[in-house]
């Protein structure tokens, strides 16, 4: 995002002068963020929980979204980074996370937004380990690196996080490839023997153009259901055509395989999001998605049409103090089938939904 503030820390032990110069130890960081929000659902649902999201995912409540507290390890052939984090948006987030024995599940995991170590193996090459954000997609799971305030239901519905280690070349300014071993579909606790695979490739073909493609494939079925495998594909492409304004368009693709040789499932969606920053402190956003599960593979909705939205949003971002951003967001979504939680709805259902939400985030 054009006017997104990024975490600052400070330096442990940090020296100026020569002496700087002359320190070659590991460097620690400190900083966080804190996203405070509250939301109005047109469709005022009754539990207040907000149905098919983990962006405001409350209605008509003072909340905060996502909070965290990161450290920072950089060195000569070293880094770390340790982040804890609460919210609704984690809540929302991990409540999927599978509890497979007594030391699993989502109650500590959740609050583990990264905790990883990495070494370097050569002079462009690296592994790292540990819980860590995702490979896949265009927008972060951090509400102020995104053009946006809410995500995309592409985003939502694919991985934001995962455990398991990456092997990152980069070899140029220009190119990088990542190469992920993991334990599955947004999972920290293990749920089946296998493990997933994922790639990640990054061009930039020139300064205002920035291609990627990523995927995933393994079998996300826990165990003693069977095993199917998933194929997972995606890719972005990201435009500046100038310094106040930018573009990114995503389209992903899924699929997977259907039990005892039946047939398989697809689901797919897109994305076209741009800001334009008009003033110094000013931005403006938009989106167009449409996102398709007709097989409710990834988004069960217990209805037989499945899962098939289209959505669009507007939004203005302040900059009203230094590291302080106020982001004001008007998102409408729609299908063919009742599936939104609405007080007004037949069933307690509607066909659409629409919330306004503004949120006070400050990096640190």
């Amino acid at each position: 995002m054009r006017i997104a503030l990024l975490c600052s820390g400070f330096v442990i032990g940090a020296v100026s002068g020569a002496a700087a110069q002359e320190t070659t130890g590991p460097k620690v960081t400190f900083g966080g963020f804190v996203d405070t929000y509250v939301a109005h659902d047109f469709g005022r649902p009754a539990a207040f929980d907000r149905g098919f999201t983990t962006q405001a995912a409350r209605h008509h409540e003072f909340n905060v979204n996502l909070a965290f507290l990161e450290a920072r390890l950089d060195g000569n052939g070293i880094r770390a980074r340790v982040a804890l984090q609460a919210g609704t948006s984690v809540q929302a987030n991990y409540a999927a996370e599978p509890a497979v024995g007594a030391v699993s599940g989502p109650s500590l995991s959740r609050h583990l937004q990264e905790a990883i170590v990495g070494v370097r193996l050569g002079r462009e090459v690296w592994v790292d380990g540990g819980v860590y954000l995702s490979h896949v997609g265009s927008e972060s799971w951090i509400s102020r690196d995104n053009p946006t305030y809410t995500r995309s239901l592409i985003a939502d519905y694919s991985p934001y996080y995962q455990a398991g280690a990456r092997l990152t070349w980069t070899p140029s300014a220009r190119f990088s490839a990542q190469v992920n071993v993991v334990n599955g579909w947004q999972i920290i606790s293990e749920n089946n023997d296998a493990k997933s695979v994922g790639l990640r490739l990054e061009y930039v073909a020139s300064p205002a153009v920035t291609l990627s493609a990523y995927n995933l494939i393994g079998n996300e079925i826990p165990a003693g259901s069977g095993g199917r495998t998933r194929y997972f594909q995606g890719a972005s492409l990201r435009l500046t055509p100038s310094s106040r304004s930018l573009v990114i368009a995503t389209v992903d693709i899924g699929v997977e395989e259907g039990s005892a040789g039946g047939r398989r499932s697809t689901w797919y969606g897109g994305a076209l999001i741009g800001n334009v920053q008009a003033t110094q402190r000013v931005g403006l956003s938009g989106r167009v998605e449409r996102y398709a599960d007709p097989d409710q593979v990834i988004v069960v909705t217990g209805f037989p049409a499945g899962f098939r939205v289209w959505g669009g949003s507007v939004g203005v971002d302040v900059v009203t103090a230094e590291r302080v951003l106020w982001r004001t967001e008007f998102r409408g979504v729609g299908g063919s089938d009742r599936i939104f939680p609405s007080r007004d709805g037949a069933g307690g259902l509607s066909k659409g939904n629409a919330v306004l939400v503004t949120s006070l985030g400050v990096s640190f």
